[in-house]
């Protein structure tokens, strides 16, 4: 069975050598892992992708371009000058870049040592103590750990788990786990097996019983659910983009045929099953505009069955309880998130199903002003909402039986939260884990029996006491205020004089990423002070927040930033020569305008894969996502006002000889989000730009900043095993 498999995969070219040793723990991952919104994965003591749940419409949290500059030309035609050219010049940018890198990272050895030897002591303190996620289902409880699958009894303990499934015991040691899916009889499991190295998975299908064995093999997966004990609907990944669902069977006549297919290029497909498993969810969403389809689970073979045809700028998604379709919807005023129940909501009819329109839908629940959405959980007598207000993280439990709402503030530590699997929609507890990015992750059940909140000790986790939050407003430009959260040892003294890190992404209606990092807690230690700035872009004060920082608004987000800064400052939280700024994917785009405009508010700036090159990238339609991501940045190519507006605060188009903070930028190779070519030619002016203003000053003492970049031959956008996250 396993040298099957392995033969299987390997004329799959499911190439082992790229893969990562150990399923990634989420609370290490610079970026979050790409998923829809309710996509829980099992594996290690995760939240990013983290879980990072990406809401609702906006299908991936990151930035979204493929780093394919330019194309080969077939053999014997003769090649375009100008592709010649640009691959010349970026392979001499590479060259001359990867040659300053070695000249340089020696200077850092006996400091990388160190750090290294810190984190390590940190993870194996922390992290490797917190647990992964449990799913149930009756008696038997499945969880991951270390590459492999495992079954245990509910009462006989972990002790005596049966290992279904190893990536190392297969010969793929360097594989990591994404994703599994259970049949609803436990007869089949689905996993999903990804590399570092690409953004595709494969799907290994597992029949279960005394030797489990390999069923199927399914290349270039995203999304997978079982619609019965063994039909399973998938969706296939090509370019970045998910437009095609397609159905799977595996006893009797087994086949296998496309059920669905997306035509517009704006529009990312994924599935979900409602939380009863009465239907499965065919979601196809814009940034700003979704349609979703059911399959019935009872006749799984039917045609899918259209909701509410796409209405643009209305967003919602489906659950189903007790004969009742449940709507959250962006539909009416305000445009936030809204609870609604269909009147009459099905007819079963000659095998069709027809529902009441939108005109029809019935209020349940609304959410106040600046509250985020920030996931929910349907259960047989309860609605669980979890929300996001001012910094603050709640439990909203809507009881269907009572007709009544209770809010539940969670506790003021929290940052981020990870819902756990619950496939039964008839338990008792809804579980989940909260972390913050100096908090390592604490497993929480709220109990629907006793209403109250249970602290769950699943192994002993070492309590961080000496870690002060504090949660700021700042007055921006246009007076909104905006939110920061700022950490810092409760023993440090005089903090005018420690060191700041800021951290800034604000794009897609993301939230940033604020799960367990061991280097988070390790600077505190250390004495520096963490600052999140949470502005307009990103998504921590619900839709609207995103709304005001998008498009035609990019700049409102940069202000923010501006903003938060300065009044860290004011208040004696460090001061600029001792400050540093750190930002990730689309979070460079804020970052590299302030390093533009206001050079003097930091010493430093860290960037991750950022998106630097805003105009030049939007213009280029022949990228995969370019379409995709006018939502986000407008289309210059077809609006003059927005190619100037992208060309005012893009970074690339605004470097000018003046004196810049030192640049610390990390890049990959195989990115297939940001293009290569722009963070190499960003590198290099930005550097031209540091040396002329050095040069045209004869000041004593003249400061001339460090701009350096490291390109990771391995890595990609948005996975990071822990090695690859520690190097780094």
């Amino acid at each position: 069975c396993c040298a099957g498999l392995r033969n299987l995969l390997q004329r799959l070219s499911f190439s082992a050598k790229y893969y990562s040793k150990h399923n990634p723990p989420q609370t290490v991952c610079p970026y979050s892992k790409i998923g829809p919104k309710k996509c829980h994965i099992l594996d290690c003591s995760k939240s990013t992708c983290t879980h990072r749940t990406a809401p609702p419409g906006s299908i991936l949290p990151c930035r979204l371009f493929s780093c394919k500059e330019g194309t080969k030309v077939p053999y014997k035609r003769k090649q375009n000058t100008s592709v010649v050219t640009s691959d010349l010049l970026h392979k001499n940018l590479l060259k001359s870049e990867q040659k300053h890198w070695s000249d340089i990272s020696p200077t850092y050895k006996a400091m990388t040592k160190r750090i290294k030897e810190k984190l390590e002591e940190l993870h194996n303190m922390y992290t490797l103590n917190s647990g992964s996620p449990r799913m149930r289902f009756g008696e038997n409880v499945y969880f991951e750990e270390n590459g492999c699958i495992l079954l245990a009894k509910a009462d006989d303990g972990e002790g005596n788990a049966e290992i279904l499934f190893s990536v190392e015991d297969l010969g793929f040691s360097d594989a990591f786990i994404q994703r599994i899916r259970i049949s609803p009889d436990q007869r089949y499991m689905a996993i999903s097996l990804k590399s570092e190295n690409s953004e595709e998975a494969t799907c290994i299908i597992m029949k279960l019983g005394n030797l489990p064995i390999v069923e199927k093999v399914i290349p270039r997966v995203f999304s997978f659910e079982w619609a019965a004990s063994d039909v399973l609907y998938y969706t296939t990944q090509k370019n970045l983009k998910c437009q095609n669902v397609f159905m799977t069977t595996f006893t009797y006549q087994k086949h296998t045929k496309l059920v669905y297919t997306e035509q517009d290029a704006r529009f990312f497909v994924d599935l979900y099953c409602t939380k009863d498993r009465r239907f499965l969810t065919i979601n196809s969403n814009s940034k700003t505009t979704s349609e979703v389809w059911l399959v019935d689970c009872r006749h799984p073979f039917e045609a899918p069955a259209l909701v509410q045809a796409r209405t643009t700028g209305v967003i919602y998604h489906i659950e189903h309880r007790k004969d009742q379709l449940y709507i959250l919807t962006t539909y009416g005023e305000p445009a936030e998130y809204k609870a609604i129940l269909t009147d009459n909501y099905i007819q079963r009819i000659n095998l069709a199903f027809s529902f009441s329109g939108k005109e029809n839908w019935q209020l349940v629940y609304a959410l106040e002003k600046k509250t985020k959405l920030v996931d929910f959980e349907m259960f047989s007598d309860d609605c669980i909402m979890f929300l996001k207000n001012s910094g603050h993280l709640y439990l909203n439990v809507i009881s269907f039986v009572s007709h009544s709402v209770q809010s539940i503030k969670l506790p003021t530590w929290a940052c981020e939260f990870e819902l756990e699997s619950h496939p039964e929609h008839t338990t008792s507890t809804c579980s989940f884990q909260l972390s913050s990015p100096v908090h390592p992750p604490k497993r929480f059940a709220y109990s629907f029996k006793e209403n109250n909140l249970i602290e769950q000790a699943v192994r002993e986790v070492p309590i961080i006491t000496n870690c002060h939050t504090t949660r700021l407003l700042a007055k921006s430009k246009d007076e909104t205020l905006v939110p920061i959260t700022v950490f810092h040892n409760k023993n440090s003294k005089e903090l005018h004089r420690r060191p700041l890190l800021v951290h800034v992404y604000g794009a897609y209606g993301i939230d940033l990423n604020m799960s367990f990092k061991e280097e988070k807690l390790m600077l505190i230690e250390e004495g520096w002070i963490l600052a999140y700035c949470h502005v307009r872009g990103g998504g921590e004060q619900g839709l609207s927040w995103h709304r005001d920082g998008c498009q035609h608004n990019k700049l409102k987000g940069l202000h923010d930033l501006r903003a938060c800064i300065t009044l860290l400052h004011q208040l004696g939280f460090s001061q600029p020569k001792r400050s540093a700024l750190a930002a990730a994917s689309a979070g460079g785009v804020l970052a590299g305008a302030l390093c533009n405009t206001d050079p003097a508010l930091i010493r430093a700036v860290v960037l991750q894969a950022p998106f630097v090159d805003v105009l030049n990238t939007m213009m280029k339609t022949h990228l995969p996502l370019t379409i995709e991501e006018q939502e986000e940045w407008g289309n210059p190519l077809e609006d003059e006002k927005c190619m100037k507006y992208i060309k005012s605060y893009c970074p690339y188009q605004n470097i000018k000889p003046q004196c810049y903070p030192s640049v610390f930028v990390t890049a990959y190779e195989n990115d297939e989000r940001i293009p290569l070519t722009g963070i190499l030619q960003y590198i290099q002016r930005l550097r031209k730009a540091a040396l002329d203003h050095a040069s045209r000053t004869s000041k004593k003492g003249n400061w001339i900043p460090n701009i350096i970049l490291d390109v990771q031959t391995n890595g990609s956008h948005c996975d990071s095993s822990w090695e690859h996250s520690l190097n780094e």
